[in-house]
């Protein structure tokens, strides 16, 4: 099930952050167990947070780790990058950014369930780590985790409102040395067509008695919501937490239906079965913080009848021979007959949610969608192929190459969405750089003298 942030990047930070968490544990136990690293006191101090000398070996230890060459990297560097952060996490704790505890150990969880993943089991993971005990183990990562989302909650706070307008892309764009313009890689432009089979009504029916089923053993004889979907959910995103989500009402991260039911419950309560593109749920509301609210669902995706796969399957067998034979255009028969709601109003055509354009760089594109494109030229439509989600539901798609751009310099009439995201990312570091001058001035900062001669990049020696 991909009841996800409907923003793909979220899936890919979670790793990175899950990523980086690993490291300094593993730096951790580096510190504690090689004689190269010495503890030598405190080598800076950034409003409320201290930055000791064994943080910036860590760093070091973090960097060659991810395969990054420490060759010429000075410690003053390693330095000034542990200020930035320390500055983002103490102001963001002063502008009282919003995250919930309930949050950050909801990547606890995660990140102990990853760990766990990896290690065979969490005896061998606080082994792996040098960690005495969990409630230990949770602690630090609770920190390590609250630290690195303030940290990213405020840089994503100071670029939220930054916009850019066509005038400022001209000028950026023109502003490049013509030898400096950059190379643009090969991208695709992709349309689909969904179907998928017909889940006859006995199937519907035992799903919804069988989520009633579970509603009545938690309402009427008290057993754990948590333990059945642990037990019972096909979301394989939130199986393992016992079906925990955290929504916000201004950050929509779910499919509508999802929301709807989620924002219309009190405290404690259970909805009835209901529908979403992903099969049936039941959900349930742990607790209302103002714009926040922790609910756990049960996901139960309806079994395929095979005959009924089969017809499916000569279905979009004939409506592509259809398309081939120019009986009918590919749009209109998205339109028409495609089962999916995203693309099908817009004549099938995928969405990038990377960049929310519907160009796809060739060499960045999800590694299942370019097996099925690969081979195809412009206007080239795919063999029909059986999809399954992670939640185990079925259907059939063909793919059409609607538009193909080959690797080209940059192009400000051909290319003005990317020249565009390039000038905003510029001037959205413009941004951060002036917010990061004037908070070093008026934020306590107190270097060791060690540290008077680094030549930094901003004025943290106020001067």
């Amino acid at each position: 099930m991909q009841l996800k942030p409907i923003d793909l990047k979220y899936t890919s930070l979670f790793y990175k952050i899950i990523f980086s968490i690993s490291l300094l544990l593993l730096s951790d136990v580096y510190s504690q167990n090689s004689k190269k690293i010495k503890i030598d006191g405190v080598s800076a101090v950034v409003g409320d947070y201290v930055i000791l000398n064994s943080d910036i070996d860590k760093t070091f230890v973090e960097m060659e780790s991810e395969g990054i060459s420490i060759s010429g990297v000075s410690r003053c560097e390693i330095l000034e990058k542990l200020m930035k952060d320390k500055l983002f996490t103490h102001h963001a704790i002063q502008d009282s950014v919003d995250i919930s505890d309930s949050e950050v150990y909801d990547y606890v969880d995660q990140s102990i369930e990853y760990f766990t993943e990896q290690l065979g089991s969490l005896e061998e993971v606080l082994k792996f780590y040098n960690k005495p005990d969990e409630a230990s183990f949770r602690d630090e990562l609770f920190q390590i985790n609250k630290e690195q989302r303030l940290s990213s909650l405020m840089q994503s706070e100071i670029i939220e409102k930054v916009e850019i307008t066509p005038e400022e892309v001209k000028q950026f764009f023109s502003s490049i040395p013509k030898i400096e313009i950059p190379f643009f890689g090969t991208e695709l432009e992709i349309s689909q067509i969904v179907l998928e089979p017909i889940i006859t009504e006995e199937e519907k029916t035992r799903i919804i008695n069988q989520l009633n089923s579970f509603k009545n053993d938690v309402e009427e004889k008290g057993l754990s919501f948590a333990s059945k979907a642990i037990l019972y959910s096909q979301d394989p995103g939130s199986r393992s937490n016992g079906g925990k989500y955290t929504l916000h009402r201004k950050k929509p991260k779910m499919v509508k239906e999802f929301r709807s039911v989620a924002f219309s419950l009190q405290e404690g309560e259970i909805s009835d079965p209901f529908e979403s593109d992903f099969g049936w749920h039941i959900l349930k509301v742990d607790k209302i913080r103002g714009q926040e609210v922790d609910v756990r669902h049960i996901l139960l995706t309806p079994k395929v009848d095979p005959i009924m796969l089969g017809e499916t399957k000569k279905i979009i067998d004939t409506l592509r021979k259809r398309i081939v034979d120019k009986e009918i255009s590919f749009k209109n028969a998205a339109v028409n007959f495609s089962s999916d709601k995203e693309t099908r109003n817009n004549g099938g055509i995928l969405v990038n949610p990377i960049n929310g354009t519907t160009r796809f760089e060739l060499t960045k594109m999800d590694p299942v969608l370019y097996n099925q494109i690969r081979d195809l030229k412009e206007n080239d439509i795919s063999s029909p192929y059986l999809d399954e989600t992670r939640s185990g539901k079925k259907r059939y798609k063909i793919l059409k190459v609607t538009n193909r751009y080959d690797e080209h310099r940059a192009d400000y009439s051909k290319d003005f969405s990317r020249i565009k995201d390039l000038a905003l990312k510029e001037k959205q570091i413009n941004i951060v750089q002036k917010w990061l001058e004037e908070k070093i001035i008026n934020t306590y900062v107190s270097l060791n003298n060690s540290n008077f001669n680094c030549d930094f990049s901003n004025n943290w020696l106020k001067k």
